[in-house]
Formats: structure tokens, sequence, C-alpha cells
């Protein structure tokens, strides 16, 4: 394992964001990751995966305590709030970034909780993921860092001095004194800043998050985690389009030193239904709409060059390169910027866009329009000639294509959902003839993705091992969950994949599993939610409750999740925070609550 260098534990972060990009904050006052001005944007500050000199910005107390005392989110919103006590007095900084209107500003305020503190700041700015040192200059009171096209506008009434390739300052703030830092991103060819009013600022964000938990409906027992994590989702989408990243980071490791690092700052199928389904069923049928429509575009164009994800504004090339200038995570490279996996022939994803336009027309907020039905008309067409072919898989593995039984089940749900709408909605299409195609696939699946001698589905027809995606099986309503195959299926992962309590994808260190890549990995985080609502479903709801308590015992301080628990080491691995952790989180949490009785493949 490396050394733990500038940056700390990646539980260590908290995340604020204004619905465009997003930036990690420290325990110790340091912003390490900053993307501008969206989220798939280079960084400017990148020390997360380097050192100071790849760009961040701290404020803490001259004194010596680096890491705050306490931390929290202000109540159910974004606004990030740490204090420091030092032998001074006691110092809170409140760090946010308002939703944007114009260009994106990111807003630090100093407060004086009492006593007065000596503080210090320091500022970074490197453009390009911490390649590019920029041109710094002063115009009036303002720091202004230019690089190609980007500018960078540093604001407040402390003054900064420059000296090493960085700015910085001392300063005291006493008790009842607030001392505001603004900084604003905007294009080099523009030459106005567009000074914002910090304090009118940190009102109205605290304004939109109240006003945007309000319309949540979930009351149950688990409500702050639930608000928590739908309050992190919110962050994650691009409000521009509605599409959702699956987090804000790239190259966070999966196994620290390793190379399992990939970038994440995208918009993934596999999410889909999930996706619709927590936001529909906590009230946020807005952003359920959205995310709806931006699938519609994404996706459009023809059916066999659908892809596995898409870029924010649904960009088809994301192609992977490497910054062979920073070092990675705690020595975890290579940092990788874009994602190969985009190229990837995943069956999977046929079943989750089928599934999530059934899903919307069911709860009421997709018109089911001609165009849309002929875009799944033509999907389905399409996947009658390709669905017997081998695949990557829904973990996007990097070894060879193989016949996986969670791809095969997909497009099962495919052929299942195309059925249901001509059935339930009087849609028109050839309905005995896609019977017969789920029909034969259900039968293929159930034929060769089954070991009758152990009573489980397998990973990939013909394997011995096993896979985590198996426990959706009943949730997609490919069989019910009392079937003696899928309770077979469950017990099988649970006794195999379970490491510590948690559950993991597959097997890395087996010969017959078809990752083929160098390296072990955490506890999938999403795989356990998947296994305590399995555990639920089959009427073990103790042991489904204990298991989401160890859940939610792994969120950070401000109830953050990675992508992955490594038990080994007793930290989050993988990139932060992780939409595939919270939405199951959301989900399973409803189920526990027994809001309602739904379930994806309710009716099969």
């Amino acid at each position: 394992m490396g050394v733990i260098g500038v940056s700390g534990l990646i539980e260590d972060y908290a995340m604020i964001g204004d619905m465009q990009t997003a930036a990690l904050v420290g325990r110790d006052g340091s912003i390490d990751w900053l993307c501008l001005p969206h989220f798939d944007s280079p960084a400017c500050f990148t020390a997360l995966l380097g050192d100071e000199q790849n760009g961040h910005w701290w404020i803490r107390p001259a004194s010596g305590e680096h890491n705050s005392t306490r931390r929290r989110y202000r109540h159910e919103t974004l606004i990030l709030e740490s204090e420091w006590d030092t032998p001074e007095g006691t110092v809170r900084v409140i760090d946010f970034m308002p939703p944007r209107g114009g260009h994106p500003h990111l807003v630090r305020i100093v407060e004086g909780v009492s006593g007065t503190v000596r503080m210090n700041t320091a500022v970074r700015l490197r453009f390009d993921y911490g390649n590019v040192v920029p041109w710094i200059h002063r115009v009036d009171n303002e720091v202004v860092a230019v690089a190609g096209p980007d500018s960078v506008w540093l604001s407040s009434p402390v003054p900064l001095d420059g000296h090493n390739f960085m700015h910085d300052a001392d300063f005291t703030v006493s008790a009842g004194q607030r001392v505001p830092f603004v900084l604003t991103w905007h294009p080099s060819h523009v030459t106005e800043s567009g000074h914002l009013d910090a304090e009118k600022a940190l009102s109205q964000t605290e304004r939109f998050w109240r006003e945007w938990v309000d319309k949540c409906t979930y009351e149950g027992q688990y409500r702050d985690a639930v608000v928590r994590s739908l309050i992190t989702l919110k962050a994650l989408t691009y409000r521009p389009t509605g599409g959702i990243v699956a987090a804000p980071t790239t190259s966070l490791p999966e196994d620290i030193g390793g190379v399992r690092n990939w970038d994440y700052r995208y918009c993934w199928l596999r999410d889909a239904t999930i996706t619709l389904e927590a936001l529909i069923r906590s009230g946020y049928t807005e952003e359920a709409q959205a995310w709806r429509e931006w699938l519609v575009r994404a996706v459009g164009g023809e059916p066999q060059h659908l892809q596995i994800m898409y870029g924010v504004r649904g960009e088809r090339r994301l192609s992977e390169w490497e910054a062979d200038w920073l070092p990675g995570y705690e020595g975890s490279s290579p940092v990788r910027i874009g994602n190969a996996a985009v190229g990837q022939y995943q069956l999977d994803v046929y079943g989750e866009v089928m599934d999530v336009f059934h899903l919307a027309l069911r709860s009421g907020i997709g018109s089911g329009g001609d165009h849309v039905w002929g875009l799944q008309r033509s999907l389905v067409n399409y996947l009658e000639w390709c669905w017997d072919e081998p695949d990557e898989g829904l973990w996007e593995v990097r070894g060879p294509r193989q016949h996986f039984v969670h791809s095969k089940v997909m497009a099962w749900v495919a052929a299942d959902r195309a059925v249901r709408m001509i059935e339930e909605y009087g849609k028109e299409g050839p309905l005995e003839r896609w019977k017969a195609l789920r029909d034969t696939i259900h039968a293929e699946v159930c034929e060769y993705g089954y070991d009758a001698n152990r009573n489980t589905f397998t990973q990939y027809y013909g394997s011995h091992e096993l896979d985590a995606s198996l426990l959706l099986i009943p949730e997609v309503g490919f069989l019910p969950y009392d079937d003696p195959r899928v309770i077979g299926t469950v017990e099988a992962i649970r006794e195999d994949l379970m490491v510590d309590g948690f559950v993991l994808r597959y097997r890395t260190d087996r010969e017959g599993v078809a990752d083929q890549l160098p390296g072990d990995e955490g506890a999938f985080l999403a795989c356990s939610f998947w296994m305590a609502n399995a555990l639920l479903s089959i009427g073990r709801e103790k042991e489904a409750r204990e298991l989401f308590d160890r859940l939610l015992a792994l969120r950070n301080d401000v109830g953050l999740l990675a992508e992955e628990y490594d038990p080994r080491l007793g930290r989050q691995v993988g990139n932060f925070p992780q939409a595939f952790s919270h939405f199951p989180l959301v989900t399973t949490a409803l189920n526990l609550s027994r809001q309602d009785g739904h379930r994806r493949g309710e009716n099969c």
C-alpha cells in the first residue's frame, strides 16, 4: 500500500457542488479536487491524485490544528460547515457552490465563533489536471489566473501575496466576524468576473436546498440517510440536461496502489432504472422526468450503436487517455481520463432502457409518444438477432466476452417489457413473436446459466463462479423471490461472496472469473444493498436490517459513500461519492420502511 500523501482518506472528503460540477473538501480544510466548468472538464485542483503542486486551496487555523474538530452539512442542504477548536478560540469555515445561474462560483466564508483565531489560506491553481501553471495577475482587488481557455478569479477582502507559483495570506477572525472568499471561473476571453455577494449567495443556496428537500415524500425511520443520499444524487445531476454522473471523480482506486482506476464522470445506462425508481418513489418526479428525457436523447440513433454510457450532454466519444504526470491517489496509477469501456458491447443495456421507459409510463411521467415507442421497437428488433451473442457484461470486464447470465436476464427484461407495452398500453408490435423471444431467452438462461447441483445461477454459462448481479434476477421479475432457485442463489452468494459481512461483485482471485485484471478490490456497496433487499424479500427481515445498518455505518461523518469498502483496510475505496451506492441505499431504505410493495418486475 502506498504512503498517504497530501490527500486524506477517501472518506475524509465532503462534497459541495452546483449541479454542474463538484468539489471535494478535506477534513483539513483543503479543496483537493475541482473540475471547471463542468463535471467532465479538466481539474484546476488535482492534489487528490497528486500533491500540492497539482493544485489545491486550503483555509485553516495557523496554529497547527489541520483537521477540523467537527464538520457537518447545514441541516438538509449541501452547505458544508467545518469547525476548529484552537487555543485561541473556535472558527468555522462555510463552503458551498451556489446553484448556477451563469458562471460557476465556489464560496468560502470564514466565521469567528469565539475568541480571535489566526488563520492561513494558500491557493495553488493548476489547470489541465495539475499540468499547467497559469499566468497570474491582479485586476483591482482580484487575483486572476489565466491559461488557454480558462480563467479563475479569486476575490476577498483579505490581500493575497504571490510567491512560488501560489498565493497565500495570514489573517485573523474574531467572534461574530465573517470573511468571504469567492472563486469564479469563466472563459479566458471574458474580461469581467461577475461579482458575487457571498452572504446573499449563502442565503439563496440554503433556501434552494431546503425547498428542494421539502418535496421529499419519505418520512420513514431512515429519513436522515435517505435525504442525505438524495441531496448527493441531486448534486451529481447535470442540471442543464438531467444526466446523472456516476461520481464527480476519476481514478480513485478500487485497489489501493493498483490499476483498477476508472473515470466515473459520465452517465451509465446500468443506473437507469434504479435512478428512476429511487427518484419517483421519493417524490422527485421532475428529476425523474429530466433523467428519462436525457435517456431518450442519449440513446437516439441506430440500435446497434447503443452505448453503455454517455457524457452528461449525451456525448458518445469518451476516449480514454492517461495523465502520466500524476502519480495517482496513494500511488495508484495510471490516472485515466475518459473511459474505454464506452466501446464495450453490453447486452444488459437494452433491458435497462426498455425497463426505464416502461417504469416511466407506468408511473405517469412518460408521454409514451410514437417516437419513443418507435425507438423501443427498433431496440427489440435488433435484440432479436443479437441477444445470444457473448458480451462484456454489467461489470465491464476487460477479459474475453462471455454469455453472462445477468446480461441474458436483462435481454429477457427487454422482451418482457416490450410485450407488456403492447398488452398493458395498447402499443402496436409483433406480440406473439416477442412472447416467443421472451420464452426462448428464459428457457436458455434456466438451462445453461443454472447449476442444478449447487442450486444456484452462475456468473456466465458453464462457469462455476458466482456474481452479485444474480441477486437482481427476482428484482426484475425473471423469477419470483420464493422460487427455490432464487433462494438457492441468494444463499450461495451469501456463502461465497460475502467478506466480513459485505458482498463482493465476484471473486477476482480465481481462474474461472472473467475479470483478467491484476490486483483485488473491495466489497461493492451496491451489491451489499442488493443483498439486504434480497434477504428482506425472501422473508429474512432481521438479517436484512442488520446488513443495512452495517452499510449505513460505513458512511463517513457527513453521510457519503464511495463505490466500495475494503474490509482488509477498513476504509472506503473507489470513486467518491458514488451514485451507484446512494441510489440502492434509498430504494432499500424505502423497502425496509415498507413505503409500498413496488418491485421493478412486479406483475410479471
